[in-house]
């Protein structure tokens, strides 16, 4: 069974630059996709972005690309989420979740980590 862990939030100013990170247990990790999403408060838990298995193929929120990088070293099981150019609106809990099959909705997901905050100050 897969376990999610993230780490790497905290706050930052408008501008800046954060980079989380999703650390998981279990030998199938490598055969999961992992996506990040973000929840704001009083807000719908937001797709962010996501990378296949084997890290060939990435997908964005439209509203990140240029801002927002993911990428997964499989000899460390983590999967990381770069942030640049923060802005207050990224203001949010970021979540890491992996699945076999992956996609944009949380509900494709079963595996969640904790969630790490970030707060965007401007």
């Amino acid at each position: 069974q897969v376990q999610l862990v993230e780490s790497g939030g905290g706050l930052v100013q408008a501008g800046g630059s954060l980079r989380l990170s999703c650390s998981a247990s279990g030998r199938t990790f490598s055969f999961y996709s992992v996506a990040w999403f973000r929840q704001a408060p009083g807000k719908e838990r937001e797709f962010v972005a996501s990378i296949n298995w084997n890290g060939a193929m990435t997908n964005y929120a439209d509203s990140l690309k240029g801002r927002f990088t993911i990428s997964r070293d499989s000899t460390k099981n983590t999967v990381l989420l770069q942030m640049n150019s923060l802005e207050p609106e990224d203001t949010a809990v970021y979540y890491c979740a992996a699945a076999r099959g992956g996609g944009y909705s949380p509900a494709s997901y079963n595996t969640w980590g904790q969630g790490t905050q970030v707060t965007v100050s401007s």
